[in-house]
């Protein structure tokens, strides 16, 4: 672990990118110091200005400053794709460990129902669940939750399998290691490092899928502030304000690159081809 800490600090890229999205989440969490306006606050006198002095990314149809509504709709958007991103990362761990170290029929019940779950595409089993569960952030968090944890069941699943029979697993369980202690102290932190990956990449899928579901008008519902509920308002002044899309657009394609990004630097720092 101190290896990868070593090497994460002295690859100049990780530590601009990682810098990057700390910034945009610390930014976005207290967004209510930066932004200069209410973002649900009406003001018709001043409905659709392009961008100025006073309103540097201009307003909507109902005159609300789209720089603080970007703001606060970041706060909503990466809240909710880190809560889901950390819950489907801890439920498909711990039921992709537990899969894989039981062994025998559980592990047979679980993986058919990963297959049954994952044999439909991703987004319209999300759209089909959130449909189901209702309108809202929590409901939405439970529908992304729902289906989203397989994959992670899947790939730990495989990792705990290549680890299980390794020579260290039987010298702990020789030493007196119970199954709880295996699994904690040893399995869990040689499969954690290479799942990390996994998850800060998940995040920008998570903040997609969201800005999908609310475009669509079945996410977040307003006068909540959220990138994607943005870009569904503004799609009907595509052409007579076209700032209303281009700036919720914008973050939404920065926060993904970044987080794509430092998935990317995370892969080739933990990659065991370049640790040799």
């Amino acid at each position: 672990m101190n290896f990868y800490l070593k090497k994460s600090f002295n690859n100049k890229k990780f530590i601009l990118i990682l810098t990057l999205a700390i910034i945009l989440i610390l930014v976005t969490t207290f967004a209510n110091y930066f932004a200069p306006y209410d973002p649900i606050e009406q003001n018709y006198e001043y409905m659709l200005q392009a961008p100025n002095s006073k309103f540097i990314f201009g307003t909507d149809y109902v005159g609300r400053d789209i720089f603080s509504r970007v703001l606060y709709g970041g706060r909503t958007s990466l809240l909710i794709a880190l809560a889901v991103t950390f819950l489907i990362a801890v439920i498909g761990i711990v039921i992709g460990m537990l899969s894989a170290y039981v062994g025998g029929v559980f592990d047979t019940i679980i993986m058919r129902f990963i297959d049954m779950i994952m044999a439909f595409p991703y987004i319209v089993f999300v759209i089909a669940m959130a449909t189901i569960l209702g309108t809202g952030m929590k409901n939405l968090i439970l529908a992304m939750t729902l289906i989203s944890w397989t994959s992670y069941a899947r790939v730990t699943r495989s990792m705990v399998m290549s680890f299980r029979k390794n020579d260290f697993i039987h010298q702990a369980r020789l030493g007196g290691a119970n199954n709880f202690q295996i699994i904690t102290r040893y399995l869990l932190p040689n499969v954690f490092p290479y799942l990390i990956v996994m998850i800060t990449q998940d995040i920008a899928n998570n903040l997609l899928t969201l800005s999908s579901l609310s475009l669509l008008g079945i996410g977040v519902q307003p006068p909540t502030p959220e990138w994607g509920l943005m870009l569904s308002e503004g799609k009907k002044y595509m052409q007579t304000a076209p700032w209303n899309l281009f700036y919720p657009g914008m973050v939404i394609l920065i926060c993904v690159i970044v987080f794509n990004l430092l998935g990317d630097t995370l892969r080739d720092i933990l990659d065991p081809k370049d640790n040799i």
